[in-house]
């Protein structure tokens, strides 16, 4: 009997210890305490926006010719009215020299017709009354006061010359007109196509050819983002908006909405999207950032302060949630009610209470309702 009790007492050692080494291990879990806090109700942009200009216009000739005179280099300051480029035409040139030849020679023209106009006037006048004192006869009146009006429509025919001659000139300086680029406003040069002595060829709708200046004013900036047209209808103008760029990590940027487009963007194997335009808040401190830049807008829709929330992250299908209860070491499945919500919290109406910690860490394998687990307090340090 000793030794069948010896026996039953190993047997029951070595089950102990087999169940003991065998048994479920509590899964470490990342847990966020449910607290009070701040919750918006934003929406982001679909794809990274841009920084464009206020002021912005690709310039090129009408007309295409070679490169004679290039007043600026890329990255230049001008001023508006400030000539950038012009193109050979010595042709029009000349066509002007000789309409302000023709202007000069037809006004001298009006002088000989207007004076000899003015003593066939006077002639006229005189035979006139030397007829009324019968010195002359009717016929040498009427041939005096006829010679008077045929000079006068000479002097006027002339002064038409001048008008003709001075309308020709204006149509050269208009011909001279599509060989020059002027700066349409202050700015700054960021791209030039062509060099001195090449062929510049303008850019005709409908044809992708590079202008030949690209003028930038770089004092006024703003954000163009594309929406996804379902958040489209949420957006208003002067609506509060974080704005982010990869140039400045970690700096927040504030903005207001000044334009949404009215219209909504196609574009080949990309989901629709509406643009909308966006000011800084704060322009004088955003420091110099460059028109091209990548940024991100966050368009708040409404806030809420001093709320229970929780991460969005933990929020399951349904609104469900992962609860852990420090007295059994396990997971209690939870459906709560969310009011507010964005990418990072979700407000809870009701469901959980403030203290308890839920499971954010739902992608381990074995997290479940009823699951043993521990707190992985290293990974929870690292989070905090």
């Amino acid at each position: 009997m000793r030794r069948i009790a010896i026996i039953v007492a190993v047997l029951a050692v070595l089950g102990l210890g087999l169940f003991w080494a065998t048994r479920p291990k509590p899964v470490p879990v990342v847990l966020k305490e449910v607290a009070e806090g701040k919750v918006e109700a934003t929406l982001s942009n679909t794809r990274a926006g841009t920084v464009e200009a206020c002021l912005r216009t690709k310039l090129s000739t009408i007309i295409g010719g070679r490169i004679e005179y290039l007043g600026v280099k890329e990255g230049d300051k001008v001023k508006k009215g400030q000539l950038l480029l012009k193109l050979w035409n010595d042709d029009q040139q000349a066509n002007a020299a000789l309409a302000q030849a023709q202007i000069t020679l037809s006004a001298k023209r009006v002088d000989e017709a207007c004076i000899a106009a003015s003593n066939a006037e006077k002639e006229a006048v005189r035979q006139s009354e030397l007829r009324a004192k019968g010195f002359v006869s009717t016929s040498k009146e009427e041939a005096a006061r006829t010679d008077a009006e045929v000079r006068r429509a000479a002097c006027n025919t002339a002064k038409a010359d001048v008008a003709q001659a001075e309308a020709k000139f204006r149509a050269t300086r208009v011909e001279q007109g599509r060989v020059a680029l002027y700066a349409p406003f202050d700015g700054t040069v960021a791209k030039i196509v062509g060099e001195l002595g090449e062929y510049s060829t303008p850019s005709p709708p409908g044809v992708p050819t590079p202008p030949a200046i690209d003028l930038i004013d770089d004092s006024c900036l703003y954000v163009k983002a594309p929406m996804d047209e379902v958040d489209a209808p949420k957006i208003q103008v002067n609506q509060a908006v974080r704005i982010t760029l990869d140039a400045l990590p970690g700096k927040i940027l504030p903005g207001k909405v000044r334009r949404v487009a009215p219209y909504v963007s196609a574009v080949e194997k990309q989901a629709r999207t509406v643009d909308i335009e966006v000011d800084f808040e704060q322009p004088e401190a955003t420091g110099k950032l460059l028109v091209g830049y990548s940024a991100d807008v966050e368009v708040i829709l409404a806030g809420r302060d001093k709320v229970l929330r929780v991460p969005t992250a933990a929020i399951q299908e349904g609104g469900r949630v992962l609860v852990y209860n420090a007295d059994s070491g396990k997971l209690e499945e939870r459906r709560i009610k969310a009011g507010l919500a964005n990418w990072e919290y979700t407000e809870v109406v009701e469901g959980v209470q403030a203290g308890e910690r839920i499971v954010t860490s739902l992608d381990k394998e074995g997290i479940k309702a009823g699951a043993k687990v521990t707190p992985d307090e290293k990974t929870q340090t690292k989070a905090k």
